[in-house]
Parts: C-alpha cells; structure tokens; sequence
C-alpha cells in the first residue's frame, strides 16, 4: 500500500504537480501497463475533488476499449469520433466539455455525469488511450485541469 501526501485542498497548480511527481514515482519502474493505468485512475479519483468517474480508455483495433478505471461501470466500448471519448481519440486533441449534454452524440455512461475532462494520450504521434474524468457538477473543469492531464499524460505515455 502506498501513502501519500497530497493536498487535495491545495491550488490546482500545485495539486497537479504532486499528482504528476507521484504518478510518475508510481509507474516509473513498472512495466505493466494495466497496473499503471490502474494507479493512476485510483491517484486520480482519490485525490480529484467532484468526480464521478476516472479511467482510460485504450485504442484497440481501431476503436476504445474500456480499461482501470474508478466509479460506476461503464461504456465498453466507443468507436473513434463518437462522444467526447471518441472525439478526443479521433482528433487528438483534448476535449473540455462544461456540458455534457449539449455535446453532440454524447455517450451518457452515467446519467448523473454533466461536465468531461478527456485528454489523449499520445506516443510517437499516435492516440494510445485516452484518460477521462467526469463530474456531476456543471463546469467542473477548467484549463488548469485540462493542463494537468496533459502533463500528466505526457508522463505516463511510454508506460501505459
């Protein structure tokens, strides 16, 4: 069991740089990838105030798959430019979503989700997996949040 010392309560900026130094002490020396994405979904949900959900979802022949995650079971799979999952992988690029239901073709996985975080992660280029936070709270996230991820993201590429 691992311990840390994470203020949860601290300002984004600083929460996002304990969750990335200890994200990256987590994976660094485990090759596993399902062990890692686990952790990582865990650290978040954890350490994230207002979420109902954390995970990844990986790229597996052409579409997401579902992989560890934190909350209420979920969407199997998702084809690539489908829901914000979708559009993320698609596109590459990190989808900030203030609400949900206005998100053409959204994926409601859980009725009670009303914000969405999803940043790809890439390596070499490529959309690996995506790593997703929802929130029942409108507005939930913002750029800072969206600023962690990627960072976080960027760390974990190789080990996921």
């Amino acid at each position: 069991m691992y311990t840390f010392e994470i203020d949860a309560a601290a300002p984004k900026a600083e929460l996002y740089t304990e969750l990335a130094r200890t994200a990256d002490a987590l994976t660094g020396s485990e090759d596993d990838a399902v062990a890692n994405m686990a952790n990582i979904a865990a650290l978040l949900w954890e350490y994230l105030p207002d979420v109902n959900w954390t995970g990844f979802y990986r790229v597996v022949d052409g579409e997401l798959v579902l992989g560890p995650f934190q909350g209420k079971a979920a969407c199997i799979r998702i084809p690539f430019g489908k829901g914000v999952c979708g559009t993320a992988a698609q596109s590459g690029e990190t989808q900030l979503v203030a609400d949900v239901h206005a998100f053409p073709g959204h994926i409601a996985c859980d009725v009670i989700s009303a914000s969405e975080l999803v940043v790809p992660v890439q390596l070499n280029g490529t959309v690996i997996a995506v790593i997703d936070l929802d929130s029942p709270t409108l507005n939930r996230f913002d750029a800072e949040d969206a600023k962690g991820i990627e960072i976080l993201a960027k760390i974990i590429a190789d080990r996921i």
